[in-house]
Formats: C-alpha cells, structure tokens, sequence
C-alpha cells in the first residue's frame, strides 16, 4: 500500500476532521471546570512548593497535561457537542488517564471492543463517527475506517505525526526504520504502519545486540527469534541493516534515544566510514518537546532532598512510567499511582512497581515532616493530581492529631 497517497486522500476527504467544529469556548469551559485546579495553580504561583503542618509538597516544575493530550480530549468533547446524536466510536483509549476515558464513556462514546489482542472493527456502521485518539491509528485501521464510510476524527498529537513522516522519509529511500519504543504500544504499532522496513528496539541493551551483529555478523535464526514480534515482515538483518534510520516513540526516555542514535551513527562510520555515512544512516531529532521537559523537570526535583516521590498516570502510559525510572534510579522510594483511590489508607497504598503487576506497600507514608516530591504523566489532569495531595494532607493531618 502506497501509505504517502492513501493518507493524501484521506486528508482531502470530506469525512476526514483534524481540527475542531468551532465549538472552542463551549468546551474550553467544561475541560477547566472537570480537569483543571485551583490548588495546583496556587502550588505554581508558590514556586512548585506547598506546606501543611508536617508535610511539603514540591511538584515537578513540568507535569502532567501536554498539549497534544489538551488537544485530543479537546477535540473528542467538540466531536459530541458537535455530533449529538450520532453514534461515536474511539479506536482506543483517547490517552492513557482512567478518569478521562471514563468520562467519555459517560458521554457515550464507546470504545472499539477487543478480542484476543484484535480490534472488532464489525461494531462499526456506516457513516458513524470515528475517533482517532492522541497517539494515532494505523494504516490499515484507517484504511477500514474509510471504506466504511465513516466520518473520521483525527486527534493524533503532531509530535506523533512528525515521526510518522520520518519513517515515510526512510522508506522512500529505502532504509530500515530503527523504532525506539515497544513494538506492542499503540503508538509505535501505528508508526510502524507507515515505515517500510522497520526494527522495533526497547532498550539500549537491544540496540548493542544489532550493532554487533551490524559489525561481526551473527546467528541470523537467533536475530529473528529475539525480534520476531518487532519487526517487519520479511526481514532480513544481513539485507536489512545496511541502510538504517532512526526514529522514536514520542514518550520514550529522551536520553535513552539519543544513546541509541549515537550508538548506531558510530556503528556505520565504523563498518562503512565516515565518507560513506550518510549513505547508511539517517538520524531526525524526533523527540517531543513535552516528554522532555518533564523528564528535565523530574531530573530537577530528584536533585532535592526528598522522603519520597509520588508519580500519578495511568498504568499503561509509557511517558508516566519512565519518570518512575527516574525515581527509581535515583533511589527515591517512589510509588506510580492512576488516581487517589489507590491510596487504600494511612498506612497501605496500591502501586505498580516497574516489574507491572499492581503491589501492596504498607507504612508508606514516613511519621513526622516530610518532603514529598509529585510528578504525573502527559495524560494526567491537574484535577487527579490535586486529589493525590489533598489525600496526603488528610492523613498526616489525622496521624498528628492521634
């Protein structure tokens, strides 16, 4: 599939929406009062810093709502207003917040059922309203969605897009999209839909098994068995690691990224030299600005003296977990949390380790004054946030009281 003139077409299509209805101010209005806070306004104003008897908050100096994660629920709240009886579909979850999609549902948008890993795309009639959440959809998904005639809303955030045209750039001259993210997120599936060649790499330690076997050669079964579920189909990584590129998923750790384009800019010189470099290797700065201001900022705040750090976003965001790595790294005694209600008691809290699987913390929440560092994901409303701070003010209010 020529996916450069399918996505052409479809943008000149007249059920194809990337910008809103006009009905800005309306929604403006909603999204503040259900999202945003007074409380974390004033912790800003105070210099990111609040005290209440024993215990001081410091917030990131940059957390939470993105604006490409305000333009996406932006948009879904003008698809409803602007569709108010027409069946609305969304390909999936619209960002990675519980609340958030949850209030959709309230609104009566639903969700594309899945079944074993595969989206039911049958629910689907023709003409209903369709749309495309934050970190996009595939090719092929937008392909099914036109041929069924629906009006399509497109709120992938332009950072997504950015690197989407990247990978466009390697096919069309024929390099093989290295892709740092994880080859099952929503996001790094749609970009692989746009890339011709690709190879999908979690991590640094993935991205120095290739490089060695760019340069020594390697067990070519061995390769395909460790990648067989990113990349693409076909490959060949004695063909298809002569000409790369690089490219990201929008949330990865931005260090992270730049360490594997490095790694591989080298790689190349070495085995090509540096005359014939640009021959075989493409390096775009793909970055988002967003995912690297609050990953700066987390940098900031773990310089300061903190009893612990608490991360707030949903379990599956990929941006929200990294700063829990951070955290972690640092040696922070830090919990990732999605919303207040995890926080169980004064004494115990609901928390996912970076290992996944939702654990059990007791005594959490040291005696006597603290300093407790809050961070939260792209996808993470100011509204949550403020819920998280307000809790830990009430139990340690109680506890000196007792």
């Amino acid at each position: 599939m020529d996916t450069k003139a399918f996505k052409r077409s479809l943008q000149h299509s007249d059920n194809y929406h990337r910008k809103g209805f006009g009905h800005q101010a309306e929604v403006a209005s909603q999204l503040e009062s259900e999202y945003q806070s007074k409380l974390i306004q004033q912790i800003r104003d105070n210099n990111y810093t609040l005290t209440r008897g024993d215990v001081t908050i410091r917030l990131a100096q940059a957390f939470g709502f993105c604006w490409g994660v305000e333009r996406a629920v932006a948009m879904a709240y003008e698809t409803r207003t602007h569709f108010p009886t027409e069946k609305i579909w969304i390909t999936n979850e619209i960002i990675h917040n519980p609340s958030v999609n949850q209030r959709l549902v309230e609104m009566q948008v639903d969700f594309i059922p899945v079944d074993q890993g595969n989206k039911d795309f049958s629910v689907v009639g023709t003409g209903d309203v369709v749309i495309l959440p934050a970190f996009g959809a595939s090719v092929q998904e937008m392909q099914v969605l036109n041929e069924k005639g629906c009006t399509i809303v497109d709120t992938t955030c332009p950072w997504v897009s950015k690197v989407w045209n990247t990978v466009e750039k390697h096919k069309k001259r024929e390099y093989t999209s290295i892709i740092h993210g994880k080859y099952n997120h929503e996001e790094t599936v749609a970009t692989s839909s746009f890339a011709g060649k690709y190879l999908i790499l979690l991590n640094m330690s993935q991205a120095e098994y290739v490089a060695n076997y760019i340069i020594n050669g390697g067990d070519r079964q061995e390769f395909l068995t460790k990648f067989s579920k990113a990349c693409s189909s076909g490959f060949d990584p004695d063909r298809d690691l002569e000409r790369i590129g690089i490219a990201n998923q929008t949330t990865m750790l931005k260090g992270e990224t730049e360490q594997i384009g490095k790694l591989f800019e080298l790689t190349m010189m070495k085995k090509y030299g540096p005359t014939e470099l640009n021959e075989h290797f493409q390096s775009f700065n793909t970055i988002c600005d967003a995912t690297q201001e609050r990953q700066d900022a987390m940098y900031g705040l773990l310089e300061e003296k903190l009893d612990l750090m608490v991360v707030i976003g949903g379990f599956n965001s990929s941006n929200t977990t990294h700063l829990q790595e951070m955290a972690i790294e640092k040696g922070v005694p830090s919990f990732h949390i999605d919303s207040v209600g995890r926080i169980l008691s004064e004494n115990t809290i609901e928390h996912r380790p970076l290992s996944g699987n939702l654990a059990i913390a007791d005594n959490w929440l040291p005696q006597g004054k603290i300093v407790v560092g809050i961070t939260s994901g792209a996808s993470t409303p100011d509204k949550v946030v403020e819920d998280v701070i307000e809790r830990i003010f009430e139990i340690k209010l109680t506890a000196a009281i007792v």
